[in-house]
């Protein structure tokens, strides 16, 4: 688990939310429930995006502050390693016997 800083700021017609020491990750909602949901949801797309492209995740950076938010608190990305195997029926070519041996 990482451990990053969500921050919200509440606007005209809903909530701005933003993950301060992950560059990216920013998102609005018309409250702080489904900001927060949606929040954690790109912060997600940006990290798989980075690892599919072959790149490190920021390092989190709790001392990170926004001085007009509203609310700040942390949120955690939960990575999973998982494997993904494809199985191939294995074709069998019947065997014939040639009569060497076998009694045939």
């Amino acid at each position: 688990m990482i451990t990053y800083r969500a921050m919200y700021k509440f606007i005209e017609n809903g909530v701005h939310g933003e993950v301060l020491d992950f560059p990216g990750v920013i998102t609005f909602g018309p409250s702080l429930e489904e900001t927060r949901r949606l929040l954690a949801g790109a912060l997600v797309d940006m990290a798989e995006a980075c690892i599919f492209q072959g790149e490190s995740l920021p390092s989190p950076d709790p001392t990170c502050s926004d001085s007009e938010s509203d609310l700040e608190e942390p949120i955690h990305l939960l990575l999973t390693a998982a494997n993904q195997v494809e199985i191939i029926p294995k074709v069998v070519t019947p065997f014939r016997a040639q009569g060497i041996g076998l009694g045939v």
